[in-house]
Parts: C-alpha cells; sequence; structure tokens
C-alpha cells in the first residue's frame, strides 16, 4: 500500500500560480511536478472556495467549520435544555393535590 504525499499550503499556491498567471494547463503542472490527475484542479477549487482559509492542514479545521460546529453544539444543548423546561412546567402546572375540593 503507497503512502499517500502531502504538500505544502507554499507548494499548492505555486502550483495554482503556474496555472494562473503562467497560462500552463493543470495536466502540464501535473505532468512537471509529478502530480497525480486532477489535483490541481482541486486545489484550485478549493483556493476558489476557502480564499485565505484553502490548505489549513491535515487534521486541521478551518476557522469558518471550527465556528459552525461550535454553533451546533450550543445549539443541541439548547433544544436539550428546552425539553427539560418544557417537561418542568408540564410537572409544576399539574395540580398537586387532584384528589382535594378546592
Amino acid at each position: 500500500m503507497r503512502k499517500r504525499k502531502t504538500y505544502s499550503k507554499e507548494f499548492k499556491e505555486e502550483a495554482i500560480r503556474l496555472v494562473k498567471e503562467d497560462g500552463l494547463t493543470c495536466i502540464q503542472v501535473e505532468r512537471d511536478l509529478g502530480i497525480g490527475h486532477g489535483t490541481v484542479s482541486k486545489w484550485i477549487r478549493d483556493k476558489k472556495k476557502f480564499q485565505d482559509d484553502a490548505f489549513c492542514g491535515s487534521g486541521n479545521v478551518r476557522p469558518s467549520e471550527r465556528e459552525f460546529k461550535s454553533l451546533q453544539k450550543e445549539l443541541a444543548r439548547t433544544k436539550r435544555e428546552l425539553e427539560i423546561l418544557k417537561k418542568a412546567v408540564a410537572i409544576f402546572s399539574k395540580d398537586p393535590n387532584p384528589y382535594s375540593d378546592s
């Protein structure tokens, strides 16, 4: 089994520059740099989509994704709290002594 190659942020940005500024095709750059087919195209899409957050490194989470996950956790916690409060209201709104005549 082959180990997957990793490339630095600078390497990826240089490959993108070769396509954008020097006018080379993605296939030419991939062939010249020994990169797998379609890799440079993916890097270009990632750079366009994430701008400065592109290529944050293996295992690192983009700041926007980190914030999204944090908001998801907060929403889930708030929903749990709401359910607890609904149950508490239902319990406390019941007649404490249903058998009294009052």
